[in-house]
């Protein structure tokens, strides 16, 4: 994974902000940078053996114990999903 598609998934992620106000608390959120890693990480490595909702919802629910659903991820895991290609 190169820094140009960790930077796109992470400005996905930073423009939706799915901690909402709680993201001010979170003193090491670095814009949703790790999580980007770790959502392409996942994508490539399971290569469609989950859905890119679910790929999405389980690293941003485990990583800020969330409670977000596949359909709350929809939208962002598209945007993300174009982002990296067909390096999937």
């Amino acid at each position: 994974m190169d820094n140009r598609e960790v930077e796109a998934v992470a400005k996905f992620l930073y423009a939706w902000n799915p901690l909402g106000k709680s993201a001010e608390t979170v003193t090491d959120l670095d814009g949703y940078r790790t999580e980007a890693i770790d959502i392409i990480s996942v994508l490539r490595i399971d290569r469609g053996s989950q859905s890119a909702e679910q790929v999405v919802m389980e690293v941003l629910n485990q990583a800020f114990d969330l409670s977000l659903t596949p359909a709350d991820c929809a939208a962002p895991a598209k945007s993300i999903v174009a982002a990296i290609g067909n390096k999937r």
